[in-house]
């Protein structure tokens, strides 16, 4: 770990996502001059500090430390080809019953600016009370199971061969409420994980 260089990673990561230094003090509660302080290596950020500015690109610590995975260009993706997105998604975790929620995504989401995932739902997951929102269209098909989608106001139970479409802008809840496994394939553009 001595070798890793935090400010390139960071940087690199900011720019992947598309942000200004200054969006990204913003999102992440902190002052402008510290993200650059950061990146260029002048300051050693603590791990809360470094925890509150990965957050603002809603990016774990272990993804952050975790090397480049060389990713297949496809066209053709194997079982084993799919990227684990799964810690970059705020989950709810803290209550018993919630259940294990699985993202895999297919290719390269930046290369493409479209998002496919694999998601699986175990009975009980739940992408939390504070609901999800940004700035992209998704839309998704149930291979299997039943998932419970809030979108805004509304709230409705699909069922395996039913799909949904939706500007991500609005606020939206994924849960499966259901006793079996829900398996969904979703594709958001631009990328939002």
């Amino acid at each position: 770990m001595d070798d890793f260089d935090i400010g390139s990673r960071l940087k690199a990561m900011r720019l992947a996502g598309d942000l200004s230094q200054r969006q990204l003090a913003e999102q992440a509660g902190v002052p402008h001059a510290q993200i650059s302080n950061i990146e260029k290596n002048k300051i050693s950020p603590s791990i809360s500090t470094l925890r509150k500015v990965l957050g603002g690109m809603g990016v774990s610590m272990a993804d952050f430390f975790e090397p480049e995975r060389e990713q297949n260009p496809g066209p053709f993706f194997g079982r084993d080809d799919l990227i684990d997105l799964t810690s970059r998604v705020a989950i709810n975790t803290n209550a018993p019953e919630s259940g294990l929620l699985v993202l895999r995504q297919i290719g390269d989401a930046r290369l493409h600016n479209l998002q496919i995932l694999h998601e699986v739902y175990e009975p009980g997951a739940d992408t939390g009370e504070t609901m999800l929102q940004h700035a992209s269209s998704e839309g998704g098909y149930v291979v299997e199971g039943e998932l419970a989608l809030t979108v805004g106001d509304e709230m409705r139970i699909l069922k395996a061969g039913e799909a949904y479409l939706f500007d991500s802008r609005q606020p939206h809840r994924f849960q499966n409420l259901s006793d079996g496994r829900t398996i969904v394939v979703s594709a958001c553009t631009p990328p939002y994980l």
